[in-house]
C-alpha cells in the first residue's frame, strides 16, 4: 500500500527539482528524504526519481504517479475539510503568506472583517516576495497564499491549487518633477528608453513586469538602481537619479516628495493579485471564510477584478 506521506515527498521533489531543496521545504533531512523516496519506490516497484548533478527529476513512471499524487492529496484536503465541519471547525489558526502591499490592502482588512464574522478564527501573518508564497502553499508551510502573477508562476489549470482572483492593478510611472516629461498627462513607456531606471530586484514578479514592458516598448532598461522597497524606489526617483514604474496600490498614502505620478499611455503594465490554497482546502471551514474575507475585502480597495 502506498504511504500518502510519501507522496507528498515525492510531489515536493517534483517541485523543487533537488533532494536537498525539499528536505528543506519539508523540514526534513537530505537522508531521510531519500529514505523515504526509496521506500516509495518499493511500495510501488518503480523507479520514480533520477538524479544527476543538476538536481533530481522524475521518471516516466514518476511522473505518472505524480498525477495520481496531485488528485490524492486533493482528496485527502477535502477530507479534512468536511472532518473540520463536522467538528463545527469553527476555531483555529490559519496562517497566510503574503507580499508588503497585499498584507495592507487587502489581508489587514480581511482580518479585522473575521474579528465580527467569525472570532474564532485565528490569521497568522508571513510576509513573503509575491512570488514566494505558493511554494509555501504547496509545501504545507501555510495555508493560504496571497501572491501575484508571475513568469514560471503555476497556471490557473494546475490540480494542485485553487485560486480566487482578487484585484489586478496598473503600474503609473514615477518621474523626478524636473523630467522632461513630468508635465505630461500620461508618459509612453517607450519614450523612457534613454533614462536611467530603478526597479526591484530579479527574482521579484514586479522586475518581471517592468522589463517587460520595456522590451514590449522596444528596448531594455538600464536598470542602475534596484530595491524591492517601493518606498525606497520613489525616494531615489525624487532624488532624480532615474525613472520607474511602480504598482498603483504601493504609492497610496506614500509621500511623493520630489517626483511626479503619472498613468502609462496606452496598454499599461499590470499586476495580477490572488489567493490561493491547495486544491481540496478551499471548503475547509476555517479556511473558507479567509478567502471570503480576502475577496471582500479586495472589491473594497477600488481595483479590478484579478484573474482566477
Amino acid at each position: 500500500m502506498i504511504d500518502a506521506r510519501r507522496l507528498r515527498i515525492l510531489r515536493a521533489v517534483a517541485d523543487h527539482r533537488t533532494v536537498t531543496a525539499a528536505a528543506a521545504a519539508l523540514y526534513l533531512t537530505p537522508s531521510a528524504v531519500s529514505q523515504q523516496l526509496a521506500a516509495l519506490e518499493q511500495e510501488t516497484g518503480h523507479r520514480l526519481v533520477e538524479r544527476n548533478a543538476r538536481g533530481a527529476r522524475l521518471t516516466a513512471a514518476g511522473e505518472i504517479l505524480l498525477t495520481h499524487t496531485n488528485a490524492v492529496l486533493a482528496q485527502l484536503e477535502r477530507a479534512e475539510a468536511e472532518l473540520a465541519a463536522y467538528g463545527a471547525g469553527d476555531a483555529g489558526t490559519v496562517t497566510v503568506a503574503a507580499f508588503a502591499t497585499g498584507i495592507g490592502l487587502v489581508l489587514a482588512p480581511a482580518i479585522a472583517a473575521l474579528s465580527a464574522s467569525a472570532p474564532g478564527i485565528r490569521v497568522r501573518v508571513q510576509d513573503a516576495e509575491g512570488d514566494a508564497s505558493v511554494p509555501m502553499v504547496l509545501d504545507r508551510q501555510v495555508d493560504v497564499a496571497v501572491a501575484v502573477e508571475y513568469r514560471g508562476a503555476p497556471g490557473e489549470d494546475d490540480r494542485r491549487l485553487t485560486r480566487v482572483p482578487l484585484y489586478s492593478e496598473p503600474f503609473d510611472a514615477v518621474l523626478p518633477v524636473g523630467h522632461r516629461l513630468a508635465d505630461q498627462e500620461q508618459v509612453a513607456v517607450a519614450d523612457l528608453a534613454k533614462d536611467t531606471w530603478i526597479g526591484p530586484y530579479p527574482g521579484n514578479p514586479c522586475h518581471d513586469v517592468v522589463v517587460l514592458a520595456c522590451q514590449y516598448a522596444g528596448f531594455e532598461p538600464s536598470l542602475e538602481h534596484s530595491s524591492d522597497d517601493f518606498h525606497a524606489v520613489v525616494a531615489l526617483a525624487g532624488a532624480d537619479a532615474g525613472v520607474a514604474l511602480v504598482p498603483r496600490s504601493a504609492l497610496r498614502g506614500m509621500a511623493l516628495t520630489g517626483v511626479v505620478v503619472r498613468p502609462v499611455h496606452g496598454s499599461a503594465p499590470t499586476r495580477r493579485v490572488f489567493a490561493a490554497v491547495r486544491h481540496g482546502a478551499e471548503a475547509h471551514p476555517l479556511i473558507a471564510p479567509v478567502l471570503d474575507a480576502l475577496a471582500g475585502a479586495a472589491g473594497r480597495v477600488g481595483l479590478g477584478r484579478g484573474t482566477g
